[in-house]
């Protein structure tokens, strides 16, 4: 099944949707959100300003590993996000894509009046704001006109690795990105260049050691300096030039161009929901991830407490706490007890797991 086979995508409505809880963001903390909520039987409407789940993982490298999910050595963004719709699909989530929550308000009776720029209202008891770094876009290059290029030869994000095979690359930047497109193209492209305007990288050590080597063995080649212009013939860039801190411009020619220098976070609406904020992030306690509105709640990316690390597992771990939190608002007359899914009928029944004892019967 294709990821959207687990998904339940909104069509138009014009009438305020009733739900329990209003999710902002449909990354994999958000997507995990979901399930947490579930297993504390509250109903919930996903919003992402992205026309796809997944987040910045899908969005930006789909096809990049992540090592440290427990229990799975190695996943990549899509298979990632696949198993979480998979996870959450027992719950019947409602997604709405390609909207962005400009006004989340809380009414005199503690509940909360949310709408979108699509115009898209919902009534819930609780939001959970899982944003992450809030809507993004990747930190263009400062070349006059290289811009009409851009998804033709000149690319902010790599979808498909595949098209770059057999291609002369020249990738821009001195993060993780850039260099795990580096050391990820090595050997499928016909040659790769990597441009950083210093030595010095904001990527982990080990894929700087290896990219390094790479340039040992000759198999790419690493520039320092800042491209500063470009050559094109019949609509095509053929090459750019490089100016190197010795002020010596070099001609690179090129088949594409891959540029990785970062993102530009936006928290956007956020900022007028009046919850507290420090540098752009949004202030939660460690007991339950509420902010300073009572009945909104953050987790992920988009949070700051003491010691918060940027971290998927972190965020996995905010969302059980959210949705005992989120749970007193949604269910205020109704104690809610710790269930463990290895063990809880109910649980099961939720799930869709078939009955221990049916099992028993088969095998009899």
């Amino acid at each position: 099944m294709a990821i959207k086979d687990y998904m339940i995508v909104a069509s138009r409505c014009d009438e305020t949707i009733e739900t329990d809880v209003v999710v902002v963001g449909g990354g994999p903390v958000g997507l995990f959100q979901v399930f947490e909520l579930g297993l504390l039987e509250m109903k919930c409407h996903v919003v992402d300003s992205l026309k796809n789940v997944g987040g910045q993982c899908m969005e930006l490298y789909p096809q990049k590993p992540i090592y440290d999910i427990p229990a799975v050595p190695v996943y990549s963004s899509a298979q990632l996000t696949e198993n979480l719709l998979k996870q959450n699909w027992p719950f019947k989530p409602v997604y709405h894509l390609g909207e962005v929550v400009t006004v989340v308000k809380k009414l005199p009776d503690g509940t909360f009046h949310v709408e979108t720029d699509a115009g898209s209202r919902f009534h819930s008891r609780a939001v959970i704001i899982a944003s992450g770094v809030g809507s993004f876009d990747a930190r263009p290059m400062r070349v006059p006109g290289i811009e009409k290029f851009k998804g033709k030869q000149l690319f902010y994000r790599v979808r498909d690795p595949e098209q770059f095979a057999g291609k002369n690359i020249v990738i821009c930047g001195g993060g993780d990105s850039a260099l795990d497109w580096t050391l990820n193209l090595v050997g499928k492209a016909e040659s790769v260049i990597l441009v950083h305007r210093r030595d010095g990288f904001r990527a982990a050590a080990a894929s700087v050691a290896k990219m390094k080597q790479l340039c040992e063995n000759w198999e790419m080649q690493f520039m320092i300096g800042s491209v500063t212009g470009f050559e094109e013939k019949d609509g095509r860039l053929k090459e750019i030039r490089v100016t190197g801190a010795d002020g010596i411009v070099r001609r690179i020619p090129l088949d594409c161009l891959l540029v990785f220098f970062g993102l530009q976070p936006k928290v956007g609406p956020i900022a007028n929901w009046g919850i507290e904020l420090d540098h752009k992030q949004i202030v939660v306690d460690t007991a339950k991830f509420e902010t300073s509105v009572p009945g909104i709640f953050a987790v992920g990316d988009c949070n700051t407490y003491p010691g918060k690390k940027k971290l998927i597992l972190s965020g996995f771990h905010e969302c059980a706490l959210a949705a005992f939190g989120a749970s007193q608002y949604v269910f205020p007359e109704k104690k809610v007890f710790l269930q463990y899914t290895t063990t809880s009928p109910k649980l099961h029944k939720a799930l869709g797991v078939p009955d221990p004892a049916h099992h028993k019967e088969d095998a009899e």
